[in-house]
């Protein structure tokens, strides 16, 4: 796997709105590029990904004592806006969808 280009060399943006759900549990998102994983912070934010091609973001939530609402989606050269939603309950899974 190669490693991520050193930040300010990509040229694209995707903007990420993750979304807190009704009980977080204490939970927090990290976002994956490309299987590279960030902490993150509830609400908007952009994120940058390589300029050619299609990208893997993906979003989960961890509390410190379990990892859950994992959800993944590949985006396109024309994706702008991602909008992230967490499960109801803590084992259900997450929701990526491309705006």
């Amino acid at each position: 796997m190669d490693a991520p280009l050193p930040s300010g060399t990509t040229r694209r943006r995707v903007e990420l709105r993750i979304v807190k759900p009704p009980f977080a549990w204490g939970a927090r998102p990290t976002v994956t590029v490309d299987g590279v994983g960030q902490p993150a912070q509830w609400g908007t934010g952009t994120w940058a990904v390589p300029d050619a091609g299609g990208s893997t973001i993906g979003v989960y939530l961890f509390n410190r004592v379990w990892r859950f609402g994992a959800a993944s989606v590949v985006v396109g050269p024309t994706a702008q806006v991602v909008e992230y939603r967490a499960g109801l309950l803590p084992f259900a899974r997450g929701r990526l969808v491309v705006r």
